[in-house]
């Protein structure tokens, strides 16, 4: 039996701080999707929303929320809450339900509204939220960042020209995208002659916070046959893993190492687990992959997921980069739709945005952004609390 199923329609509203409630923006994507698709609404039988938790009490039912504002019409629905990896636990929750049989269309929407500034959590004393401590202990999000861009200079030689390299392309071909929030070209000058945040990185290698919201319509491979639509791209594969014990590098959600208690044990680090099953689930291997989008929560970051999707040897993402392999003409296009770099971050919407870039690329409509030959892509991303996801379509 196959697992894979198609994506007959993508949605997505325009990212940037428009001061609206998420649900707007997840309608508005919505019901582009439901357009794309050429799906009536009544025929969509589940509702699989990413959750937000910034904006009151709809956020926590994000699914009903987001039938209730499109029209009750009887759909069962589901909200999925996994920080940055929301959207591909609420796609992983859609397909099972499209392969058990219990219905043929679904769809999966996830919105946001996002404060100023950086995103941290809710406020009061609660030592038992690793989320919590770390800010407590002044580990905030720009400063995980930099920890890790400091690892690879200390480990693999990269250096801050390198970081600005991957603003200066995402940027570009940012430009490009309609949809983004950030349309303009940047230079490494720019980079440089930006604020520092937290050493190394500056206000140029860290994305925002934004408002935004994407959407899919998915189905069995038989209701697309049916529809004419037998040959829509397919999500061949979701990973949605957790770390394992023991890890030998320090990552969300812990605030340490598993130290001396690992000893003996092969450790693993974490995000390079992720991608691991959605390979194995697919049948595929990175060498097959056509290009990714990847949660660049800051320039330094993105090398790290080069890395981890195997898509270049550790320690080697710098010299693809130098090389223009990663960008749009490249032999791996890494993040031709902008990436965070050009969108920020709204939480629910991000790994479902990065799938419908992957739909418009395989179906050949990304415009002056399109990867030409494109057949198969990866998405990454990492939330809080030990939620990752890896997603694969294919053409």
């Amino acid at each position: 039996m196959s697992n894979e199923i198609a994506i007959l329609g993508a949605g997505m509203h325009p990212w940037g701080k428009w001061g609206h409630n998420f649900v707007q923006y997840g309608v508005a994507a919505a019901r582009e999707a439901l357009a794309d698709a050429g799906v009536p609404w009544q025929d969509v039988k589940f509702v699989s929303g990413g959750a937000t938790i910034r904006c009151g009490y709809p956020g926590f039912v994000a699914g009903a929320t987001f039938a209730q504002a499109l029209g009750w019409q009887g759909a069962e629905v589901n909200t999925s809450y996994a920080a940055c990896a929301s959207g591909s636990q609420a796609l992983a929750a859609a397909r099972n339900k499209i392969l058990s049989g219990e219905c043929e269309v679904a769809l999966v929407v996830g919105a946001d509204t996002t404060p100023k500034g950086f995103l941290a959590p809710a406020g009061g004393y609660r030592p038992e939220d690793p989320d919590w401590v770390r800010f407590y202990l002044g580990i905030t999000n720009p400063t995980y960042f930099a920890l890790y861009a400091r690892r690879r200079m200390d480990l693999y030689g990269d250096t801050l020209q390198d970081f600005a390299a991957v603003k200066v392309k995402n940027s570009l071909v940012g430009s490009k995208n309609p949809r983004a929030r950030y349309r303009k070209c940047f230079t490494a000058e720019d980079v440089a002659a930006s604020a520092m945040v937290a050493d190394p990185l500056r206000l140029m290698d860290i994305c925002a916070t934004s408002d935004g919201g994407a959407a899919l319509i998915v189905s069995s491979l038989e209701y697309a046959r049916k529809i004419g639509k037998g040959n829509a791209p397919r999500v061949a594969a979701i990973s949605t893993v957790t770390p394992t014990f023991a890890s030998g590098v320090l990552e969300m959600p812990d605030i340490a190492t598993d130290s001396a208690a690992a000893a003996g044990v092969e450790a693993h680090a974490y995000r390079s687990t992720i991608p691991l099953k959605a390979y194995e689930e697919a049948g595929i291997g990175p060498e097959d992959i056509s290009l990714a989008e990847v949660y660049d929560l800051s320039t330094a970051l993105e090398l790290d997921w080069i890395e981890d999707l195997q898509l270049a040897p550790r320690g080697e993402a710098a010299a693809l980069l130098r090389a223009g392999d990663t960008a749009l003409g490249g032999k791996i296009p890494i993040n031709v739709s902008g990436g965070l770099a050009c969108f920020g971050e709204a939480v629910p919407a991000q790994a479902l945005s990065q799938i419908c870039e992957l739909t418009w690329q395989l179906r050949g409509q990304a415009g002056d952004r399109q990867v030409q030959g494109a057949k198969v892509g990866i998405t990454a991303n990492q939330g809080l609390f030990g939620h990752g996801s890896s997603v694969i379509v294919k053409k």
